[in-house]
């Protein structure tokens, strides 16, 4: 979608042939795209990757801390390993990215861009790990808005609903199982492109926060302003 904008994109991740099969995809729509294989668990792969973008191509104007995975189970039964692979992920490598971004984005007025949840309103049975992590980078995201603030960088923390992806594919250890069945209601989910759409819209108004979708919206509203009801439903029926 930000190519479609007629931005120049470098996507990165672990997995080279999923990074070849988007930037192959941009280019047959006319696009401009590279891959960069980085894990962001690894804090100088990240400052490497940044490094690699601004020597290519001169410059960085939007980072998008996207990389997020789901640990999930009963809390008693749940390890320690689990516990920090979900933060290594969900936490420390977006304020790795964020960090190693930020001065880049200083010299051109850029943008920052991080990827919550609706979960980082309210939390669900199960998902201790997950939720946690979710409210840590929203804490994370309010807290670079009030620092950015009158810099000329900005930073937009985007919280979606239930979006087509593969995170309920990957175990608590990381193992991608493609048949895995995916719990989430299908009536619900957006399709990526959908998503796209209006993420890139809110990056493009520099918003500070951006909740979607419809459901998610009050989803989030419900567990800002009437939490313990949420929580007595969630008990209950959840």
């Amino acid at each position: 979608e930000l190519a479609r904008r007629g931005a120049r994109i470098v996507i990165s991740g672990r997995r080279q042939e999923k990074l070849d099969a988007v930037v192959a995809k941009i280019r047959r729509g006319g696009g401009r795209a590279s891959a960069l294989p980085c894990d962001v668990t690894d804090d100088s792969a990240v400052q490497a990757a940044v490094a690699a973008i601004v020597a290519e191509h001169g410059r960085l104007d939007v980072a998008v801390a996207n990389a997020g995975v789901g640990v999930s189970g009963r809390f008693e039964k749940l390890t320690d390993a689990e516990w920090r692979r979900q933060f290594d992920i969900n936490v420390i490598g977006l304020v790795s990215t964020a960090r190693h971004a930020l001065p880049e984005l200083h010299k051109t007025n850029g943008r920052l861009v991080l990827i919550a949840s609706v979960v980082a309103f309210l939390v669900g049975k199960n998902t201790a790990p997950y939720c946690a992590s979710k409210w840590a980078v929203r804490a994370i995201g309010i807290a670079l808005a009030q620092e950015l603030h009158g810099s000329g960088v900005t930073c937009t923390t985007i919280y979606p609903g239930f979006v087509e992806s593969e995170i309920t594919y990957v175990d608590n250890a990381g193992v991608f199982h493609p048949n895995r069945h995916d719990p989430r209601p299908k009536r619900l989910m957006w399709p990526g492109d959908r998503a796209a759409k209006v993420m890139a819209d809110a990056i493009a108004k520099r918003k500070e926060h951006f909740v979607f979708t419809g459901h998610g919206k009050i989803a989030a509203w419900v567990g800002q302003h009437f939490p313990r009801l949420l929580s007595w439903g969630i008990k209950r029926f959840g």
